[in-house]
């Protein structure tokens, strides 16, 4: 089976996440994992689909026809391993302003670890007025690491950037 990632963008209306998944099924692909989301007006996603290997390029080919509808690109893929280590999760919330995701990501990278998972929204703040950003983060710990450093980073993050922040 060929693995294959799409990520899609349309403008968001009814009927575009069954749009994809029937061109997927009719081509004998299996719909194995997603992320989609109205932002702004615009349908955004990525999904992950098998196919059988001799249908990759027709599924492919019938992904373009959809152009007008979806702007879907298609990436080969591999079959998913099961990560090594073990995941850190935490959540930021603040008053939003520009940077914050860059010096949330900066930390993480500065200690090699790899984003399994970032999801982020803005919202009203509910009695002081102005608005909060919050993060969810997943990072991928190696086995033979220690989270302690990174632990550490965060919460100096923390508190030099004012937000909260949960490890869970």
């Amino acid at each position: 089976m060929a693995h294959l990632v799409l990520s899609v963008v349309g403008d968001d209306r009814t009927g575009l996440v069954s749009a994809l998944a029937d061109t997927v099924a009719a081509h004998g692909g299996n719909w194995e994992r997603s992320e989609l989301a109205e932002l702004a007006g615009a349908f955004a996603g990525i999904v992950l689909v098998t196919v059988p290997d001799g249908r990759a390029d027709e599924l492919t080919d019938a992904l373009q026809e959809l152009d007008g509808l979806l702007r879907v690109t298609t990436h080969s893929g591999a079959p998913a391993a099961s990560p090594a280590g073990r995941s850190l999760t935490f959540t930021v919330l603040g008053n939003d302003r520009p940077g914050i995701v860059r010096d949330v990501t900066s930390a993480v990278s500065a200690h090699a670890l790899s984003i399994d998972g970032f999801t982020s929204r803005t919202l009203d703040a509910p009695m002081a007025g102005g608005t909060l950003f919050e993060a969810t983060v997943s990072v991928r710990v190696p086995g033979d690491q220690d989270a302690a450093p990174i632990v550490t980073a965060l919460e100096r993050l923390a508190d030099e950037i004012q937000v909260d922040l949960s490890l869970g």
